[in-house]
């Protein structure tokens, strides 16, 4: 009884594909036309039916006389091709020409350039096929082009990847799996003060975060050096009262380069990057950038050797002693997931000095030495000495020899815009 059953349900499943289903009806059919009696169709259709999983009705009218099973499916006709392989050699001389351009910035090209490429002898196709060449759609030539564009991709001359010295292959990559309990862990960025344009050199500031204790210092520079980065991250260091274990930069190639490479490996400090395009893995200092520089700075450019020494002085005195003493950084203590949403858990917000107090990490020393510093603050004189210090940057920056005249060259190539402004006297050559 159970195997009249399983034979029955595997019967009432379609097992066939659309030809061989055709076929057997075919085949049907002719047994179908022959039966006169009204019990031996309905015996047929219900074969059928087991067999192909179709509707009654609709067996009905595939096993009829006239049916559509003896149709032939027609070829569909070929739409004829207007821009035949003549136009395509064209085009793919003409892309070649103009430095291999989409289609969108070829075809109004070809409408002026192809007369003058004809009468030059560069072009030597028939009127027709050059006709054709100017009146072809920017779609159409995306189309045309579409293997020669794979080709020149795969040969590397086009959208190849970025070449990375074997520099880094040397320096591990560190994900945000950092212990916030230990002390020296450093991570570094740079602040550019550039404000709307990077042309020539303008100011940037170098900022460090320690990710345990979130204790930051910064220092400006000229420019984005290699070895100035590295003379500053010492004198940064100089100021620090814990010792570094650990720099993690981001690709940046002030940062992953020979000069402090050498530097991590003479001192003796790991030395860890980000991964690429990938802003998280340096969050402890990211975030810090805004608060801490962008926030105090503005967004304007800095680019005078008066302003440089405006702003280390508010770097090395008033500004890391106010944000590292005085503000409280908040840290996360534990992360939840419930479902599509996730709870964060923050400890009770500590100063970094706070921080360095409680650890273990930091010699009887330097506590000591912290202390005596913090006693000495007076935080409303802080405050006010910063801004102080900040108004005469900016009255610095507002004062600066002939400032809007360097607007109008902003548009220009750097060594077009340059020389106009040392001819104008705006910038002055230290």
């Amino acid at each position: 009884m159970k195997l009249n059953i399983l034979t029955k349900l595997t019967s009432l499943t379609p097992m066939m594909d659309m030809y061989s289903r055709n076929q057997y009806l075919k085949q049907l059919r002719i047994e179908y036309l022959k039966t006169k009696s009204k019990k031996g169709k309905a015996r047929l259709l219900d074969e059928a039916g087991k067999r192909t999983g179709l509707n009654r009705k609709y067996l009905i009218r595939k096993l009829r006389h006239l049916s559509n099973l003896d149709k032939k499916k027609a070829k569909r006709r070929k739409r004829k091709e207007l821009y035949d392989g003549y136009v395509r050699a064209a085009l793919v001389k003409c892309w070649e020409i103009f430095d291999y351009p989409c289609g969108q910035r070829l075809a109004p090209l070809l409408l002026t350039e192809v007369p003058r490429l004809e009468k030059l002898n560069i072009l030597q196709y028939p009127d027709e096929t050059l006709s054709k060449l100017r009146h072809i759609s920017p779609a159409t030539i995306d189309r045309k082009l579409r293997h020669e564009r794979e080709v020149l991709h795969r040969l590397g001359t086009k959208a190849c990847s970025k070449p990375r010295s074997l520099l880094y292959q040397k320096i591990p990559i560190r994900l945000n799996d950092w212990d916030t309990s230990v002390i020296g862990n450093v991570a570094i960025d740079f602040v550019e003060h550039c404000g709307s344009s990077k042309m020539g050199h303008y100011i940037c500031s170098l900022s460090i975060t320690d990710i345990a204790s979130g204790w930051w210092e910064g220092q400006a520079i000229m420019g984005r050096g290699q070895y100035p980065t590295v003379e500053a991250l010492k004198q940064i260091r100089s100021r620090t009262s814990f010792e570094w274990l650990e720099i993690h930069p981001d690709n940046d190639s002030a940062f992953i380069n020979a000069h402090l490479f050498r530097y991590c490996q003479d001192e003796e400090i790991h030395f860890s990057r980000s991964r690429p395009n990938k802003k998280n893995d340096n969050c402890y200092v990211e975030q810090k950038n805004w608060t801490h520089i962008k926030k105090m700075f503005g967004y304007l450019r800095y680019d005078s050797v008066e302003e440089l020494e405006m702003i280390n002085d508010l770097y090395e005195q008033e500004l890391r002693l106010y944000k590292n003493f005085l503000q409280p950084v908040m840290k996360l203590k534990e992360k939840i997931r419930e479902g599509g949403r996730v709870h964060r858990k923050y400890g009770t917000p500590k100063t970094p000095y706070q921080r360095l107090m409680e650890s273990d990490y930091i010699s009887k020393e330097a506590k000591e030495k912290l202390k005596s510093i913090y006693d000495s603050l007076n935080p409303l004189e802080l405050k006010r000495a910063i801004e102080v210090k900040l108004d005469k940057l900016y009255k610095a920056y507002e004062g600066k020899k002939k400032i809007s005249n360097v607007e109008p060259f902003r548009k220009q190539s750097p060594r077009t815009a340059i020389k106009h402004m040392i001819q104008s006297d705006t910038v002055s050559v230290t």
